[in-house]
């Protein structure tokens, strides 16, 4: 069963005033969050495209270290993470307020192996490996900034606080740019195919920052992500396939830095 028709089920045709309420509750959410990384990341774009060198002469280094003080850095990483982690559970208690709890957008209370993992490494296998050729040929072009995913300094708390991010990033992104949205939008009437674009082009701008390829590359992975909640109305899937190849990403690069020629 899909996912607009399990939570149609549960709400009513909003009144208004109530519509009014939900497209204020969107615009306050998304501003607080995705949104305006969006804008910022369209800004960033710009700018990286009006320097010397153009974007393919940019790098952006993703999860920096804060601090020369390995305590101090390792709370200003645990308090990202926490700030995303707070981001999702907004989106849950404004759907829980309404009457939509986290098991009928697709969180159940325990996960299971052939509804939830197998198809969360398959997801990964889908996204991640295009992903990677994406970037790998949109940085050749020059298209693309060069991305250090991870540059935390060499402590001994690095790879689980690495791990902790890639969680924090998947469930922020997963709730509020998936499950929120596109149930929010459709109390509000749109349509499937117009819900799943609004939520792929905001999943694709907040990673603007990457270049075109970033871009791209993620609003191709909004519309699958979004089409397979749509279709299954199992969030799990997609929270642990992003977790996954975050996770690869971050740890993959902290192995390979200075060992694989074809890394930029």
């Amino acid at each position: 069963m899909c996912a607009d028709s399990r939570i149609g089920r549960n709400t009513a045709q909003p009144t208004d005033r109530e519509r009014r309420a939900i497209e204020l509750e969107i615009i306050v959410v998304l501003l607080v969050t995705f949104g305006i990384s969006g804008i910022s990341a369209a800004l960033s774009l710009i700018q990286s495209a009006l320097a010397p060198g153009g974007v393919g002469g940019r790098t952006v280094a993703l999860n920096p270290s804060r601090s020369q003080q390995p305590i101090l850095d390792l709370l200003f990483q645990l308090v990202g993470a926490l700030r995303l982690l707070a981001w999702a559970a907004l989106g849950l208690y404004l759907l829980w307020r309404s009457g939509i709890g986290p098991r009928l957008v697709g969180l159940a209370s325990r996960l299971r192996w052939r509804t939830d993992l197998v198809p969360a490494v398959a997801l990964a296998g889908v996204i991640g490996v295009p992903g990677l050729a994406l970037y790998l040929g949109a940085h050749a072009l020059g298209v693309s900034v060069t991305i250090v995913p991870a540059s935390l300094d060499d402590h001994w708390w690095r790879l689980p606080v690495l791990v902790l991010a890639a969680c924090a990033n998947a469930a922020a992104e997963e709730v509020i740019v998936v499950a929120y949205l596109l149930t929010r939008l459709r109390a509000l009437g749109w349509s499937a195919h117009s819900a799943l674009l609004a939520s792929a082009l905001l999943r694709g701008s907040y990673h603007l920052y990457q270049g075109l390829g970033g871009g791209v590359g993620n609003l191709v992975m909004g519309v699958i992500f979004g089409r397979y909640w749509q279709r299954t109305n199992r969030l799990w899937p997609l929270v642990l396939a992003h977790a996954l190849i975050d996770a690869v990403a971050y740890i993959g690069y902290t192995v390979l830095r200075g060992h694989a020629s074809w890394l930029p």
